[in-house]
């Protein structure tokens, strides 16, 4: 983030977890009951706990572990734009890479960004409006 950006640190931390969150409960139905985004350099991490609908619940306590990955990274590989566009609104960069994972055990997911380069800041190409 520039330093001339109007956003700080801390509002695109802000933003991309409610926005992550809201992501997660509009295509589950239910979103994590807690999340917090770090930013440091060119990473955000985005932890989110207690993720799990009752029915994903229902089916790690009897054994159906790999099944709830398989179904939550394919969430994740289809949603990949959706959520390296949050981050990239959000911090005015690129997103480089994204990875995303689940711990069962925990009810915790993290989803990783590398950030790469500024966008290009398009207000120099924009025509000015008369007042």
């Amino acid at each position: 983030m520039n330093r001339g950006d109007d956003k700080t640190i801390g509002d695109a931390r802000a933003e991309i977890s409610t926005r992550v969150v809201r992501l997660h409960s509009e295509y589950y139905g239910k979103g994590p009951t807690k999340a917090k985004t770090y930013i440091t350099d060119d990473v955000v991490a985005v932890v989110l706990e207690e993720t799990f609908t009752k029915a994903e619940r229902t089916l790690i306590e009897r054994g159906e572990t790999e099944t709830i990955q398989q179904i939550r990274r394919r969430f994740q590989q289809a949603m990949a734009d959706e959520f390296r566009s949050i981050v990239e609104q959000a911090t005015g960069r690129v997103v480089r890479a994204f990875l995303s994972e689940t711990n069962l055990e925990a009810d915790v997911s993290v989803e990783f960004f590398l950030l790469g380069e500024q966008r290009t800041d398009m207000r120099g190409f924009e025509p000015e409006r008369a007042l």
